[in-house]
This record gives C-alpha cells, sequence and structure tokens, in this order.
C-alpha cells in the first residue's frame, strides 16, 4: 500500500485550495492508498487522528505582544517547530510521496525540506503565484497587475505595500522572499509542482522556473452532485468575493449601460462600496450576501449565465466548472486560466478583462441570445465538464506525476 503525507495550512473548508486539500486526500485513500495529513492547530479544524502534529495556531491578524509577533515573523522564514513535528509525524507514517498545497507563512518551507532531506519526493499544487510573487497574486497594492519583483528585486513588494497596505506586513514578506530566494529552498525541495492552469505553468516559466519541474494536471468536479438547469433566467449572477482584484466596479459599470439584471452574491471588503456605486450608477443589482450550498445552488440554476469579471491572474476557478456542471455558461474575463475554460460562444462569452465596453457588449450578448442558444451553450458546458475535468483524469495524471518520482503505485481499487 502506497502511502501520501498531505500537507496544507488549514485542516478546515476555509478556501478553495483547503478543498483541493481535503479532496485529493480522500481520492487517494478511496483508490486504495494509506494517507495522513499535517496543518495548523485552528478551532475550525475537522478531526483528524494526524492532529498531534500540528503546529500551533499562528493568525497573523490576532492582536498579540511585539515578541510574539516577532516570533511570527520568524516562523514565516522557517519552522523549527513545523521541522520536529513532521519529522515525529514521518517517523510514525513514512511516506512514499509529499505532496504540499498552501504551505506559506504558518508551516513554512521548511516542512518541504525536512521531507526532501529523507529523500521523500515532494509535489506541490500551485494555487497561487507565490513561487513568483511574493504578495501571490502578482497585483501591486493599488490592485493592478504586477509583474516587478520578476528579476528577483523584491523591494517592490515594500515600495508599493503589496501586503495588505501594510509597510510592517510587506517588510516580513519581502525578508521571506529575499531569503528564500537566495536559500533556492523550493527549488532545492521540490520535486514536481502541478499547476490547474497552463497559464501558471507558464508564468512560472516566465520566472525562472525549470518548465521540467512542472507539470498541467486541471481540476475536476463532480458532475453527477450538481443538478443542472438548461433554462435561462432573468438574471446575470456573480458569485465569489466581494474584493478589488474581482473587477466588480467594472461589472456595475459595465451592467449599467447594458441595462441588465446583476445579481451578486457574497461577501468582501468592497461591499459597501459596490452597493453604493451600484445605487448611484442605476444598475439594476441584487446584493444577496453570502451564500453557499443549496442556496448557492440555486441561484446559479435560475441565472441566464455567470459572469466572472476578473482583473488579476486567476488560475482555474472552480466556479467556472461548477457553473458549467449546473447548466450554465459563463461569461468570463480574457485574463490568467479563466478564457482555457470557455470556449467563446460555445461554452460562455469572454471579454477584454477591464474593459467596461466590452463586457457591456458579452453581458448584452448573453440577454439578447434566445433562450434555445443559451440552452445549447448550457448542456455543452455540462458535457465540457463531464467529460474533461474528471475524478478519473486527475487521478490518473497526479498518479503519472508520482510514478515519474519512483513511487511504486497500489493496484487500482474501484472508486
Amino acid at each position: 500500500m502506497a502511502r501520501l503525507l498531505s500537507l496544507n495550512n488549514y485542516h478546515y473548508r476555509r478556501g478553495g485550495s483547503d478543498v483541493v486539500y481535503f479532496e485529493h486526500d480522500a481520492l487517494f485513500r478511496a483508490r486504495g492508498w494509506d494517507t495522513a495529513v499535517m496543518a495548523m492547530r485552528h478551532p475550525q479544524n475537522v478531526p483528524s487522528p494526524w492532529s498531534e502534529h500540528f503546529v500551533e495556531e499562528i493568525e497573523y491578524d490576532h492582536a498579540v505582544s511585539p515578541w510574539q509577533r516577532l516570533k511570527q515573523a520568524g516562523k514565516v522564514v522557517w519552522s523549527n517547530e513545523a521541522v520536529r513535528r513532521i519529522d515525529a509525524l514521518l517517523d510514525r507514517f513514512p511516506a512514499d510521496v509529499v505532496h504540499a498545497h498552501c504551505v506559506y507563512h504558518h508551516l513554512s518551507p521548511s516542512v518541504l525540506h525536512a521531507a526532501h532531506r529523507r529523500g521523500i519526493p515532494v509535489v506541490m499544487t500551485q494555487h497561487d503565484l507565490k513561487l513568483a510573487c511574493p504578495a501571490y497574486k502578482m497585483l501591486d497594492g493599488q490592485g493592478a497587475v504586477c509583474e516587478r519583483c520578476r528579476g528577483g528585486n523584491v523591494s517592490h513588494v515594500l515600495a508599493n505595500r503589496c501586503i495588505r497596505g501594510s509597510r510592517a506586513a510587506s517588510a516580513v514578506v519581502m525578508v521571506e522572499s529575499a531569503l528564500h530566494r537566495a536559500m533556492r529552498v523550493y527549488p532545492r525541495s521540490v520535486d514536481r509542482l502541478v499547476a490547474p492552469s497552463r497559464f501558471y505553468v507558464e508564468k512560472l516559466v516566465e520566472w525562472g522556473w525549470d518548465r521540467s519541474r512542472l507539470r498541467y494536471v486541471p481540476n475536476y468536479v463532480h458532475a453527477s452532485r450538481f443538478a443542472p438547469e438548461y433554462a435561462p433566467g432573468d438574471y446575470v449572477l456573480y458569485f465569489g468575493r466581494l474584493a478589488p482584484e474581482k473587477g466588480l466596479p467594472t461589472l456595475l459599470r459595465a451592467a449599467a449601460r447594458a441595462d441588465v439584471s446583476l445579481v451578486v452574491a457574497g461577501t468582501g471588503p468592497q461591499e459597501r462600496a459596490l452597493r453604493e456605486e451600484a445605487e448611484s450608477l442605476g444598475v439594476r443589482a441584487s446584493f444577496v450576501g453570502y451564500r453557499s450550498g443549496a442556496a448557492l445552488h440555486a441561484l446559479v440554476r435560475g441565472a441566464r449565465a455567470v459572469v466572472l469579471p476578473s482583473e488579476w491572474y486567476e488560475n482555474a476557478p472552480m466556479s467556472v466548472l461548477e457553473s458549467f456542471a449546473m447548466g450554465k455558461p459563463v461569461v468570463g474575463a480574457r485574463i490568467g486560466g479563466i478564457p482555457e475554460l470557455i470556449e467563446d460562444g460555445r461554452t460562455g462569452v469572454v471579454f477584454r478583462s477591464g474593459d467596461v465596453d466590452d463586457l457591456a457588449r458579452a453581458l448584452r450578448e448573453v440577454v439578447d441570445a434566445r433562450d434555445a442558444t443559451l440552452e445549447s451553450m448550457g448542456r455543452e458546458a455540462r458535457r465540457y465538464v463531464e467529460t474533461t475535468f474528471t475524478e478519473e483524469r486527475y487521478f490518473r495524471e497526479i498518479c503519472d506525476v508520482y510514478a515519474e518520482l519512483g513511487v511504486t503505485l497500489p493496484q487500482a481499487v474501484p472508486a
């Protein structure tokens, strides 16, 4: 029986990367692997038989003493506690492969080094661009796409206050990134990087990563868990975080210009400003707050189309695949990995990111389209996820990555 150890900062479903971490572990366990996990202790964690090996909770937004803040800053760079705990875990569970998800700042790359030092192959999924951009998203402090650090000068992080607009937080991340680059921590500790979008593969290569270490493995969606509704509704839906990089001011201006009915589901730092702007523009917009599960799915199924107006380098948004699974076309910005997922005119409509006029054109296209046309697009979108973004494909291609590194695979167990 092959043994897989998965690493992630959080052991609860806090965001999309955490969902992938849980799903990955469950998938391999169901296919005959012996699995273990390591994360950070947290009040919202789900129970785990491995929790005694989790590191102490670190939340950088909490109020702590200056001494505690200094200790936390040190753990961002290198956590000796995490090394001790993963060493104890690996003594108990001698993994054949370690698969890391998001380990920055909380576990730190020290866990990758500890596993690699034992001769265990280390694979890491790129949920973001942290291994290139110190601030994860390639956005500057004002929310514009930024690649100033590509040449290796990470002082731009501090100059632009890229981390939450904070000089102190930006200084810590600048030092972290400079030290990690000087020590070549990630290149020396990670054998393969897995990216869910081709865009992320190419962007990491542009920033100096060796292409031979990168593998494209798309996410998967359990289409059978989503009931489709192909009949178009009478509104366009945005669901997700209400944050600057999501392009929502552009969406509101385009919705006003196109005179479409818009539903916005989500919360975030821009919520109040967006509500005020929608009112001033006279947009027919309904802000319904945070929705998840069945309530969110009902909104998606009732929509005419889903819109993703992002203005940053999105990776491979699950919101697109889940909308497709529910039989809805997606209006998506041409940025990052989004246009890889949408076939213009067949499963959705693509527009120039940040361009109000082009987004208004795309919105009018779905609003003016015949119901039969949108229904056909929704059916094509559903077929696309059913045949391309499958659990079987994901499992097979991840196993191929592990096999490249000499991991002996167990006999397949039926799903």
